[in-house]
């Protein structure tokens, strides 16, 4: 039996020398936009089934790899922090795209950056954070050599050093935020996503669902689309 191939990106390029996917609606514009922030050694690629997902939800959605993943030329440094913030200038940038709803999706470290970013880049409309990491853990993960990624460790570990999440989560609003999380999690906690919750101003929303791992969530059709459709409620229309 053949299976059917899943539709390819759109576009695809490097900007500021991050390597991306973008997936466009097949729908009128304009178009709310969505930045995908990968975790810790994955790559663009692997959340291409949320970008076609955002995709055929109306949603432009542009994935990007990270400074040391994937087609980066780079090590990963605290400077991807900003990364964030450049790649949804770049899609807001995007004709057909509404650069006042261009939101930021990011889970693991990815999440960490997400949250950090929509705290103080004026792009960022809003944002999805799933199982997003601490600077504690992802410390110590980065000096024991359990990432894979290339990294400027002792950089990075400073840059973590000097950042608490608690605090940015706070400054996130009148942005929407929506936490999800696994209770499952084996790596970060789910009581962790209930604290940034309970920092966070409104409007928020908090989904952690019985079970799973790490990795569960995120490529959870159900829940991309509710995450989604919570996020484009709270934006209204353009």
């Amino acid at each position: 039996m053949r299976l059917p191939t899943p539709d390819p990106p759109d576009r695809a390029g490097v900007h500021a020398g991050r390597p991306w996917w973008l997936w466009l609606p097949d729908r009128d514009p304009p178009w709310p936009g969505m930045v995908i922030v990968h975790g810790a050694g994955s790559a663009k690629e692997s959340h291409a089934d949320f970008g076609r997902l955002c995709a055929a939800s109306g949603w432009a959605a542009i994935g990007y790899d990270q400074r040391g993943h994937g087609e980066s030329a780079d090590a990963m440094t605290p400077a991807a922090s900003g990364d964030v913030g450049r790649m949804a200038r770049f899609l807001a940038a995007v004709d057909g795209v509404d650069a006042g709803r261009v939101c930021v999706r990011g889970s693991s470290m990815g999440g960490y950056l997400a949250i950090h970013a929509a705290a103080a880049e004026p792009a960022i409309a809003g944002v999805i954070a799933i199982c997003p990491a601490t600077e504690a853990g992802l410390r110590a993960a980065l000096r024991g050599g359990r990432l894979e990624m290339r990294a400027d460790v002792a950089a990075l570990a400073a840059w973590l050093g000097e950042h608490d999440l608690r605090e940015a989560v706070a400054r996130v609003a009148p942005k929407p935020l929506f936490l999800l999380h696994a209770r499952g999690d084996e790596q970060v906690p789910s009581e962790w996503s209930e604290e940034l919750h309970g920092r966070a101003g409104d409007p928020r929303r908090l989904l952690v669902v019985p079970g799973g791992h790490h990795r569960s969530v995120q490529h959870d059709p159900e829940l991309q689309a509710t995450a989604i459709g919570w996020l484009e409620r709270e934006l209204g229309s353009a």
